[in-house]
């Protein structure tokens, strides 16, 4: 049996917990027109990658998904004008611009040509399929003669 020595070269529990993203106060989420760019959860399934991207109050023909070689994009810009009129002249007149893309390397196990999108409920379901040579396959049990 050896000893190991205890170095304090490592961090502690403590230290890794409050260096987290968690606790990242810079607007490294924010776009360059001052708004928020959505946050993105991404799963695995055997079948396919789940794309969920949080954009509520948007509509289905505000966002452009696009896939270039293999980087699919999804982007969104939607402007509305809100005015309110006092006789012939304007009271408040609001502008509201906001746009944002993210961009995405897809897997060579991909399959880009199957792709397909979904918006509900303010969240944007993107599904990438995986091609079927890259699906797990069952356990085959070889019989012996």
């Amino acid at each position: 049996m050896s000893l190991v020595r205890f170095s304090n070269q490592y961090p502690s529990l403590l230290n890794t917990f409050f260096n987290n993203d968690v606790f990242d106060w810079s607007l490294n989420n924010y776009s360059k027109t001052n708004t928020t760019v959505p946050s993105v959860n991404i799963k695995e399934t055997n079948e396919a990658y789940e794309v969920e991207v949080a954009a509520p109050g948007f509509e289905k023909n505000d966002f452009k998904l696009a896939v270039d070689h293999d980087l699919l994009t999804i982007s969104s810009e939607k402007k509305t004008e809100n005015e309110e009129k006092d006789g012939e002249k304007y009271t408040r007149k609001e502008f509201s611009y906001q746009s944002f893309s993210r961009s995405f390397t897809l897997p060579t196990i991909a399959d880009s040509e199957k792709i397909n999108a979904k918006y509900d409920n303010g969240i944007l379901n993107v599904t990438i399929p995986k091609k079927e040579e890259a699906k797990p396959k069952p356990v085959r049990t070889i019989e012996i003669s």
